[in-house]
């Protein structure tokens, strides 16, 4: 039944998605993110829903590509010269069959992240594109944080088999990242229920992120907090309401949660820390012996046996940062930084263009919880092996078009800016987000 329910869906939005590239661009996403096909039993388990998904969104390009532009901002440059690195890194792999592997993969993930970029141009195609993924990680937060509240938090929470969050790190990173999008999203919807709603999903996601037992995910959540109360015109109410959350959940998780929690600070005596430390070691004398690094899949017996301090406890980077400096060296490794250093600039210049007007503010806004989100990823990537995942890239596909849709309209804000130039005293700033029907 699941299967079929599965294949109705993705060969119902088909013909739309081969007209229009953005619904193209949802369809992948969808699949992508939520990888619902792996949620079946039968037929759909195998289905190529994303190879069938990223061709419609090509057929659509080529069909359509007189009425779209490359966005070439600094983000998207970098982002593209760190993609043609990973190819070169590749070609130097110390195992290269499971490196042109694992690159054939990350290619897919990049193309369509570009694609995105050039399809998503207007308001409603951003906030579907946010949709689309709050609700394909949110539908495991939901059921995360149900599990976790029937479990009294004794069970841990895993996500989907198969594809980037099938871990339990994996997927509480992917629900942190869209706790701030949920609350965009609740910012501006303008009906009662949906704003209720994903207030709920919010609650619910942090209780299942909280589930996971992930101490990177923790982290993160302790980090976004801090950026929320930071940010927050009302702090001591934010205080009090992040505080009040916080103390809620944790008294609600059993010792064995704070036991782990704990191992933060003594991460000596705890091993799991420790083979994370020696893998460390790996990745940073492989980036120091080798400029390309060792390219994908490092995590051999025959590359801890040549640089880890201890080379029998063999365990993945779970780092961004160590796994990107490993498999890429310190070239890939500034790449990648400086991809995230120009996102966070970009979520300065929305805020600081779109913050005066009306028809502007939602950009403000989205800026605001982009910002919060990729703090998140920032604290958390460096527990976690998630530096190719969708989500963090499609996050910088929100804000590289949100960007390119204040520029189209700057012929708006500059009439606007005249008018004002002309009737100071009519000018009014407002305070409270513009809320639509969601």
């Amino acid at each position: 039944m699941r299967d079929i329910l599965v294949l109705s869906m993705v060969l119902a939005i088909l013909p739309f998605a081969i007209r229009h590239t953005w619904v193209a661009v949802l369809l992948w996403t969808w699949v992508s993110i939520m990888n619902p096909h792996k949620l079946a039993f039968g037929f759909a388990q195998s289905a190529p829903f994303a190879a069938i998904a990223a061709c419609a969104a090509l057929v659509s390009l080529l069909a359509n590509r007189d009425r779209f532009k490359f966005p070439l901002s600094p983000a998207v440059v970098v982002l593209a010269l760190f993609v043609v690195w990973m190819c070169i890194t590749t070609i130097f792999a110390i195992n290269p069959g499971p490196s042109w592997t694992q690159l054939s993969k990350i290619l897919k993930i990049q193309l369509m992240t570009l694609i995105a970029m050039i399809a998503l141009r207007e308001r409603k195609h951003i906030e579907w594109f946010i949709w689309i993924n709050v609700l394909s990680i949110g539908f495991y937060g939901f059921k995360g944080g149900i599990f976790t509240i029937t479990t009294g938090g004794a069970g841990r929470v895993w996500g989907p088999a198969g594809g980037f969050i099938e871990g339990n790190n994996e997927i509480a990173l992917a629900m942190v990242l869209t706790i701030p999008l949920m609350n965009y999203l609740r910012m501006v919807a303008t009906r009662r229920w949906i704003r209720q709603g994903l207030l709920v999903l919010m609650l619910l996601s942090v209780i299942a992120a909280i589930g996971t037992q992930s101490r990177g995910a923790f982290l993160a959540l302790s980090a976004m907090g801090l950026v929320l109360w930071m940010r927050s015109s009302r702090k001591f109410a934010t205080g009090m309401a992040v505080a009040m959350v916080a103390m809620a959940v944790m008294a609600f998780m059993p010792s064995s949660w704070e036991d782990r929690m704990n191992t933060i600070q003594n991460y000596e005596q705890d091993a799991s820390a420790m083979g994370r430390i020696n893998a460390w070691w790996v990745t940073s004398k492989l980036a120091n012996h080798r400029m390309t690094g060792g390219g994908f899949e490092i995590y051999t017996p025959e590359i801890f046996a040549q640089y880890a301090p201890d080379p029998t406890d063999i365990k993945v980077a779970h780092s961004i940062y160590f796994s990107v400096l490993g498999e890429h060296g310190y070239i890939g490794l500034f790449l990648f930084l400086l991809i995230w250093v120009l996102a966070f600039r970009t979520i300065g210049r929305i805020r600081s263009v779109a913050v005066d007007r009306p028809d502007t503010l939602w950009a403000h806004h989205l800026a605001g919880m982009c910002q919060v989100s990729l703090v998140g990823y920032a604290v958390g990537g460096a527990f976690l092996s998630l530096a190719y995942f969708d989500l963090p890239y499609n996050i910088l596909v929100i804000l590289v078009v949100s960007m390119r849709w204040l520029e189209e309209k700057r012929w708006n804000v500059d009439t606007q800016g005249a008018l004002d130039a002309e009737a100071p005293t009519s000018k009014v700033r407002v305070a409270t987000p513009q809320r639509i029907n969601a």
